[in-house]
């Protein structure tokens, strides 16, 4: 397969403006680009595949150019239904800076491989005139309404502000293919519309020998038709200190059968053959997760770099099949993040405090769990039914840990 082919075998192509001579173009090398705005200070999980993409491009010979939006994020891409609400200056600038640092730790910008930019460097300049005058002029009000993000909000009602936002990135498109000698945006399938928009105010400025090419990619789905990209109703994120490296790499290793070919093909740098051995895996073992496992640890790895990785196995395999005591509380703390958590008195009964915090219904189901051996204390086994819980027993004499049964557990702070 060559590059373009191999996307396709990917799911990475859904919509190209001339899919047949961008085969041919990217028989040289290209500059390709792809536009991250600051809605936060960091990008989470739904961004991997552009970023991947972009590594793809730059694995493939040619340079990719990532675009902060500190001017398009001053806007607000229209989303489906409401209006985004408008940050401050000083936020954009600060989701700015940290876009830029992440954006380094996928794609490498050392000698002119690629390129990192900031569109309000350029759109900042613009008077209200010139974009009217010069850019305004070259779009069909009925021709935006039509498009899909625009023609989606008619009914609920779209500012100004944000129907022009199409214009703010075409003129991002033309600067980029004036200075930067960009022939190719790349997207998601819900910004379609937009490179279609760059596409043509490109050759209407600069004429119909301006050929560039614009390629989108299917927005990633899950199968059971639940939003990709979180857990627990909480955003996956591209930052180590808002996602812990086990919890992001428990988020991959917990994704349904039915999806995780699928992600690996969008998301990972394996090969095809790869790829297509661990489809067989899955087929004939799936109880082993190999896929899964395989997927966790090349993204933790990427995101959390070598040691997230060893912590995140250490503290998977610990809490799962291992004893408690051998780790940290830091990484309890993070293997444990989302239990159930309850205050309780110093020398408290561990009966009264199994009760107490609904761990069991019953003063008699407690008995019976300790007396069974199914409760534990800090990783030991109690079968003390007078047994009682006390800060100088604690875990770095802050909380103690419940166990109850196999694998749910309890954090008990004093």
């Amino acid at each position: 397969m060559n590059f373009l082919e191999e996307l396709k075998w990917r799911g990475l192509v859904k919509d190209c403006t001339d899919l047949q001579g961008l085969e041919e173009k990217l028989k040289q090398p290209v500059t390709a680009y792809c536009g991250f705005d600051p809605t936060a200070d960091s990008l989470h999980v739904g961004h991997l595949q552009q970023i991947m993409l972009l590594r793809r491009y730059q694995n493939a010979g040619h340079r990719p150019i990532a675009l902060c939006g500190g001017g398009t994020g001053m806007i607000g891409d229209p989303r489906p239904t409401t209006e985004r609400k408008l940050l401050t200056v000083d936020e954009l600038n600060y989701n700015v800076d940290c876009l830029k640092k992440q954006l380094a730790h996928f794609i490498d910008f050392e000698s002119g491989k690629a390129v990192l930019l900031n569109n309000y460097d350029w759109l900042g300049k613009l008077s209200l005139l010139e974009v009217l005058r010069d850019y305004g002029k070259h779009f069909n009000v009925s021709y935006m309404l039509a498009k899909d993000t625009i023609a989606s909000r008619l009914q609920t009602g779209i500012s100004f502000t944000e129907f022009t936002y199409t214009i703010l990135q075409a003129i991002d498109w033309l600067k980029l293919y004036t200075e930067h000698q960009c022939e190719l945006q790349i997207g998601g399938s819900d910004q379609w519309g937009n490179l279609v928009s760059g596409t043509d105010l490109i050759r209407k400025i600069c004429g119909d020998k301006a050929k560039v090419f614009g390629i989108t990619s299917p927005l990633i789905t899950k199968s059971d038709g639940s939003k990709f990209g979180k857990s627990e109703g909480k955003n996956i994120w591209l930052d180590p200190t808002k996602t812990n490296a086990f919890e992001f790499y428990q988020f991959w290793v917990n994704t349904a059968d039915s999806d995780i070919i699928d992600y690996l093909k969008r998301l990972s740098l394996k090969t095809p053959e790869e790829i297509m051995a661990l489809e067989k895996s899955m087929q004939e073992a799936p109880h082993l997760r190999e896929a899964q496992k395989a997927l966790a640890c090349e993204l933790t790895e990427l995101v959390h770099g070598g040691d997230g990785l060893v912590t995140a196995l250490k503290i998977t395999d610990t809490l799962f099949k291992g004893d408690i005591r051998e780790l940290t509380a830091t990484e309890i703390r993070q293997g444990l993040a989302d239990v159930p958590k309850f205050k309780i008195e110093n020398g408290v009964l561990l009966i009264d405090a199994l009760v107490d915090s609904k761990i069991c219904q019953s003063k008699r189901e407690a008995r019976e769990l300790i007396q069974a051996g199914s409760i534990q204390v800090n990783g030991e086994k109690t079968t003390d039914l007078e047994a009682i819980l006390t800060v100088e027993t604690a875990m770095n004499l802050e909380f103690t840990i419940i166990k109850k049964g196999k694998k749910n557990y309890f954090i008990c702070e004093f």
